[in-house]
């Protein structure tokens, strides 16, 4: 009897147990429109985004909520985790935001939090409806400034996927990545205006292992800006152009700040920037370390700076006259091709109380054709090598 009872119990679970797995690989597709959702290009839809989220989150199996084609108003949505199980976003319509920035509540357009595996992806178009809003961006004179809200941010996500997005014309930065680890952006193709004020296009902060591959970023300032607490940073194919380039920093502005670390930036096009691969650092006492950056494989069409290391970075006069104590070290450029719209086309600014150490300079073919040519390279207490073909001659 007691074997007999025992047999019971143990095909119960092992039936619960493949019930639980069933649920899990269950894909549930939880709809907008079954929420409330619009596409009048009007109604503000936040609210059904956001039941339509929190229900699915609750799922045990694969979620999928999805944004049919058509176009949506949002004033702003926050998708909060941790949820039951994974998480998908398909956004096959338009997106718009508010004109008017004093519509949001927050900082921030669409916000995913505390969220592990997740997936943003579905073809369709993040539209921030910049161009009003791009008047009151006056930080350059006014403290005071208000800030105007980031399209899409990622707060403290794991494990996700971002691919085949657009985002145009946002009012502030494009995608924010902080406090995230593993997460892969693919086949985003990212637009505002060249003259665009703080339109960033892919920022990057205390994250960890983020790759970013088969993208297109035209916009108004930087393409990619990795900040403090950066590490382990792969970028790879993606075009920049317009824009400020792909960017360490600024460092050293706030306080002492994290490592930015890891950084391998590889088989990529510049076109038009006004900086190519750059590292930057305000003229401060605030300490930092910046290290382990490889770039290479690199095509350079017409851009400002191509190769620049700034440590007296400083856009808002008047500066500080000390030297930046951010330590930068192990820096590779490696098969730098191009034209340079600027006669000193390799500029490797470094600090007086913390020169750069390891710095290699290999295979740099970087023509300038405009008036005063040949094209030249600047150094200051900067250490390091050059090795193999040098255009313009190695300053190091």
């Amino acid at each position: 009897m007691g074997s007999k009872l025992a047999f019971g119990w143990a095909c119960l679970l092992t039936c619960l147990m493949v019930l639980v797995t069933e649920v899990r690989g269950q894909v549930k597709f939880f709809n907008v429109m079954n929420y409330g959702a619009v596409a009048d290009g009007a109604t503000d839809n936040s609210e059904g985004f956001v039941r339509a989220w929190k229900e699915a989150c609750e799922w045990k199996g694969r979620a999928r909520v999805l944004i049919p084609q058509g176009t949506y108003m949002v004033s702003s949505g926050r998708f909060e985790g941790p949820c039951k199980g994974l998480m998908t976003v398909m956004i096959k319509g338009v997106l718009k935001a508010p004109t008017d920035p004093t519509k949001f509540s927050t900082e921030n357009w669409i916000n995913f939090r505390y969220v592990d595996r997740l997936t943003v992806s579905g073809g369709g178009t993040l539209d921030g409806q910049g161009q009003v809003a791009w008047r009151f961006n006056d930080c350059r004179d006014n403290p005071n400034c208000p800030a105007l809200p980031t399209t899409m941010r990622f707060d403290f996500v794991t494990n996700a996927r971002i691919h085949h997005l657009r985002s145009i014309d946002s009012k502030s930065n494009h995608l924010v990545i902080f406090g995230c680890e593993n997460v892969n952006i693919s086949s985003i193709r990212i637009s505002a205006p060249g003259d665009s004020p703080n339109t960033d296009g892919i920022k990057i902060g205390h994250s960890h292992r983020i790759g970013i591959a088969h993208s297109t970023i035209s916009t108004g300032d930087d393409c990619i800006a990795m900040l403090s607490g950066a590490t382990k940073i792969h970028i790879s194919n993606v075009v920049c152009g317009p824009g400020h380039g792909i960017s360490i920093g600024s460092l050293g502005k706030n306080g002492d700040e994290d490592d930015v670390s890891g950084v391998v930036v590889r088989n990529c096009t510049f076109q038009g920037t006004s900086d190519g691969v750059r590292i930057k650092t305000w003229a401060s006492p605030s300490l930092g370390r910046a290290s382990d950056f490889i770039y290479e494989d690199i095509f350079m069409e017409h851009v400002g700076n191509p190769i620049i290391i700034d440590q007296e970075y400083c856009p808002y006069p008047p500066c500080n006259q000390e030297g930046s104590l951010v330590q930068i070290s192990n820096v590779t450029y490696r098969n730098i091709w191009g034209i340079s719209d600027s006669k000193v086309a390799v500029t490797l600014r470094c600090s007086g109380s913390r020169s750069c150490k390891n710095v290699v300079l290999e295979d740099i073919n970087l023509a300038y054709r405009g008036p005063g040519g040949p094209a030249t390279a600047l150094c200051s207490h900067v250490n390091g090598r050059s090795l193999g073909h040098q255009t313009p001659p190695s300053c190091i």
